[in-house]
C-alpha cells in the first residue's frame, strides 16, 4: 500500500464513483461473476451498479425493508430476504426479479448460498429455522434450532452450514437428512456467525461486548472480550490466520496459529475516533476493509501493518462493506443511503 494519501477522500475521490438513496442501507454484495455490485434499502429497493456502465439502477424488491442480501449461487443472482415474509431474486445482468418462496409474516432475516454446478444450494434463516433450498427454490431440508436464528454461515466447501442463536450455535452436515447438529454452547445472546476456512474453528458475536468461540471438532472454548461496544460484524481472513471483528475504535485482530487466540493478545489496526461498525476480509489476501460509526472508511494491510484511507467521515454511519470476487472493487453503504464504489485495479 502507498503512503501517499493526502486527504481521507483521496482515494474515493480518484477511483471511486458513487451515489446517495435517502433510505438506510442495510446490506451489500457483489454477484459471482464480479460485474455487479448490489445494496439493499431498508426501503425495500436494491440499488445495482454495473461495473462496466455509469449508473446507478434501482429496482423495487420487497413491500418492507430488505433485512438480508448474498449473492445466489449462480454468476449474476443475488438474493434478498425481508420483513415483508418473501425470499427474492434478481438479475442483476436484466434487473429481472423474481420471488423464490414466501413464508407469511415472517422475517426472513438472513440468506445465503453455496455454488456447486451440480447442486447448488441456498439458505434463508426465518425465525427459528433454516430453509435449505435448491437452485430452484425447492425445499431440501428445514434445521431447527431452539430459538431465533441471528446467523448463517456456509463452510467453504458447503458441505456444512452454521447457525448462530441464543445460547449458542449449531453446526449441520447440509446434505444428511437424518444427522443431527454438532450443538455447541454457552449462555447468552449469541448475534452473528463466522466459520474457520479450514473449519478449525467457530466463533459467534455476542451482546455482550464479546466474541466466543469454540475449536472444532472437539468444542473446547475460546473467549475473546474486552470490547467497548457490541461487534456487529466478524470474519476470517482467507487464510483462517486471523479472525477480524468490530465493536472498538480500531479493528481487533485475533490470530488463530501459534496457539492462538486463547493465550495471545489481538493486534489492533486502524484506531479511529469512533466504533468500527462492519468489517470485509479481502477474497485473496491478508487485508481487512473497516466502516466506522462516522462514516469514514480505511482499508488494514495486517502483513505490513498499515492502513489505508479510503473515504472521509460525515455520510452516516457505514452500514455495509464488500470486495468483489477478486478483490479488485471495494463497496460500502452507510445508514444516511450514501454507497460507493472504489477500483482498486485503475492505475491512475
Amino acid at each position: 500500500m502507498s503512503n501517499t494519501v493526502v486527504s481521507a477522500d483521496e482515494l474515493l475521490e480518484k477511483r471511486g464513483v458513487s451515489g446517495t438513496f435517502d433510505a438506510f442501507v442495510t446490506g451489500a454484495c457483489f454477484d459471482r461473476a464480479g460485474t455487479h455490485f448490489a445494496a439493499s434499502l431498508g426501503d425495500g429497493r436494491v440499488v445495482v451498479r454495473d461495473i462496466a456502465a455509469a449508473a446507478w439502477n434501482e429496482h423495487s424488491m420487497h413491500d418492507g425493508a430488505i433485512l438480508s442480501m448474498a449473492p445466489d449461487s449462480d454468476a449474476t443472482g443475488v438474493l434478498t430476504g425481508g420483513d415483508d415474509g418473501h425470499l427474492r431474486r434478481i438479475d442483476t445482468a436484466t434487473g429481472a426479479t423474481s420471488s423464490i418462496a414466501t413464508y407469511g409474516m415472517k422475517w426472513v432475516e438472513h440468506v445465503a448460498s453455496f455454488a456447486d454446478r451440480k447442486a447448488p444450494i441456498r439458505a434463508a434463516a426465518v425465525g427459528r429455522n433454516v430453509l435449505l433450498l435448491d437452485g430452484k427454490g425447492g425445499l431440501i431440508r428445514t434445521l431447527t434450532h431452539p430459538s431465533t436464528v441471528s446467523g448463517i454461515a456456509f463452510d467453504a466447501k458447503g458441505r456444512r452450514i452454521a447457525a448462530s442463536h441464543y445460547n449458542g450455535a449449531s453446526l449441520w452436515f447440509v446434505r444428511s437428512e437424518n444427522a443431527k447438529p454438532q450443538v455447541l454452547e454457552w449462555k447468552g445472546s449469541h448475534i452473528g456467525v463466522a466459520l474457520h476456512p479450514g473449519l478449525d474453528a467457530i466463533v459467534t458475536a455476542m451482546q455482550e461486548n464479546a466474541l466466543h468461540g469454540w475449536k472444532l471438532p472437539d468444542g473446547a472454548h475460546m473467549r475473546m472480550s474486552g470490547y467497548p461496544a457490541k461487534p456487529e460484524s466478524l470474519g476470517f481472513t482467507r487464510s483462517g490466520r486471523w479472525l477480524a471483528s468490530a465493536g472498538a475504535e480500531a479493528v481487533i485482530l485475533w490470530p488463530f496459529f501459534g496457539g492462538g487466540p486463547m493465550g495471545k493478545e489481538p493486534l489492533e489496526l486502524g484506531a479511529g475516533e469512533t466504533i468500527v461498525k462492519r468489517i470485509a476480509c479481502h477474497p485473496q489476501t491478508e487485508v481487512v476493509a473497516a466502516g466506522y460509526a462516522d462514516g469514514s472508511v480505511v482499508v488494514v494491510d495486517i502483513a505490513r501493518e498499515r492502513v489505508l484511507p479510503i473515504a472521509a467521515a460525515g455520510r452516516g454511519a457505514i452500514s455495509a462493506l464488500a470486495w468483489s470476487p477478486d478483490g479488485a472493487l471495494l463497496g460500502f453503504g452507510s445508514e444516511t443511503g450514501f454507497l460507493a464504489l472504489v477500483d482498486f485495479s485503475r492505475n491512475t
